[in-house]
């Protein structure tokens, strides 16, 4: 049984997949959906960096999970679970975080 599945914010696909008995999402898409950035990889790495050298506990909560890419290929991913996501959406500026927190 395939434990993965889409979540839809404004159009924005965010991956998601059950790990541990919890939802897990894809930070990536995460970051693609509040920021609209081109590169969400790119902004997320940066953003990593800043938050580990703050010492920030949500990199740390985040797992490299295998979750389907665009080309239907399985890859490993940064996810992170609910708790790990709001504090996340608390570190990207962006006028979507409050109706994504909803």
């Amino acid at each position: 049984m395939d434990k993965s599945k889409i979540a839809i914010f404004r159009k924005k696909e965010i991956r998601k997949i059950i790990y541990e008995n919890e939802w897990w999402f894809s930070v990536v898409d995460i970051c693609e959906a509040l920021t609209d950035s081109r590169d969400a990889g790119a902004y997320w790495r940066k953003l990593k960096q800043r938050l580990k050298a703050e010492g920030s506990e949500v990199v740390t909560n985040c797992h490299g999970l295998k979750l389907e890419a665009r080309d239907g290929k399985k890859y490993k991913t940064d996810c992170a679970n609910t708790e790990g996501i709001f504090r996340l959406i608390q570190s990207i500026p962006s006028p979507k975080a409050e109706p994504f927190k909803r």
